[in-house]
């Protein structure tokens, strides 16, 4: 059970946030014009797969399964059968909730199709602005009634497609449709896709994924009347829709297998390459900034899997160099295979909490062996 005194300033804070988000970002002198949205389609960068996010997200080159739709939909020509996988994760002690589903299958020897389906929410926000008396500049009478609450949740269905090409190399592609919610106050529909490529040859894997390569699109809307409580601030000037821009990110990854005692030790590098001018806290380089990820697993007797990675690495201007690591764990029994990664460690001494990712994926060939 969660400890609900202990959440209540941080979902106050999430309410507040909420709002201000409404209210700052979808204004501008021109309603209408496109803006680059730098975090607009930041709840998906966290991945997915307990395994991928222990290893610090060092993925692009490994995936092989039925979550390259979301890394590498080149790696979906790893799928010999029809897979299914599901996750379910918490950040913030509880208060942030990321749900993953996908099913992928082939339908010929070379060709691979795959679904995902991604919520991230932030559930039962507090919504107090019809609390308050504006009038009398006072709580109204018995406010508690008259406090409502609200989700803020971003959703995303993926359409991916793999298809091997060569001797160990393949393509793919990726269509995504993003739906934004913000309650009743604004909504917001994106349109995007990714293609990716993969090689392997040897123990060596590389890979390549363009995200957004056709520039995300999101079209917003707000209704104003939700916000009429606003009017004291604004006067008659009520935020707007508008429309915003998210620009193609290059992740880059390479990783190696090597035998050691009776497992297998895989070692993997990623790069993400961002265009959008973001230089704060990272490595960068003009316009472009360079977001490294290290990941390493080994498994004994291809059943259970030991993991850890770096999935941050932050250049601070006066604390120097700073990392954030991952680990976890997983096991295979007969179709099915079970993982789970621990990260964000810094929330173990914050009020935001700490990470936990559990994802199950189900091969359904191996059930008739």
């Amino acid at each position: 059970m969660k400890r609900k005194m202990h959440l209540t300033p941080i979902m106050r804070r999430i309410s507040f946030l909420a709002l201000i988000w409404v209210v700052l970002h979808l204004t501008s002198p021109d309603a209408h014009a496109q803006r680059v949205a730098k975090y607009g389609a930041d709840f998906l960068a966290g991945g997915v797969g307990a395994r991928a996010l222990a290893m610090g997200g060092a993925h692009i080159a490994v995936s092989d399964d039925v979550y390259s739709g979301f890394w590498n939909p080149a790696g979906l020509v790893g799928v010999t059968s029809k897979e299914a996988s599901y996750m379910h994760a918490e950040r913030f002690a509880g208060v942030v909730s990321f749900d993953y589903a996908a099913y992928a299958m082939p339908f010929s020897e070379r060709s691979i199709l795959a679904v995902s389906l991604i919520r991230s929410g932030v559930n039962d926000i507090k919504n107090t602005l019809d609390a308050w008396d504006a009038e009398r500049n006072q709580p109204k009478p018995d406010p508690g009634s008259s406090v409502t609450t609200f989700s803020a949740a971003d959703w995303a269905l993926m359409i991916s497609y793999g298809k091997r090409i060569g001797s160990g190399f393949s393509v793919g592609a990726t269509s995504k449709i993003i739906r934004r919610n913000i309650g009743d106050f604004a909504s917001a529909w994106g349109y995007s896709m990714d293609v990716g490529v993969r090689w392997q040859t040897g123990s060596w894997l590389l890979g390549a994924n363009l995200q957004d390569v056709t520039t995300m699109l999101q079209s917003w809307s707000v209704n104003s009347g939700s916000l009429i409580n606003l009017r004291d601030v604004f006067g008659d000037d009520l935020p707007e829709g508008g429309t915003e821009i998210v620009l193609p990110v290059l992740r880059l990854g390479t990783a190696r297998s090597m035998n050691v005692g009776t497992g297998t030790l895989l070692v993997s590098l990623d790069a993400d390459l961002a265009f959008d001018g973001y230089t704060t806290n990272s490595i960068s380089f003009g316009d472009t900034s360079v977001h490294p990820r290290l990941g390493v697993e080994y498994a004994y007797a291809d059943v259970v899997f030991l993991r850890g990675g770096i999935n941050r690495v932050l250049v601070l201007k006066d604390d120097g160099l700073d990392l954030t690591p991952s680990l976890g764990a997983g096991f295979k029994l007969g179709a099915a295979e079970v993982d789970y990664g621990f990260g964000d460690f810094a929330g173990l001494v914050s009020d935001l909490g700490f990470s936990h990712r559990i994802s199950v994926k189900y091969r359904f060939d191996k059930a008739s062996q």
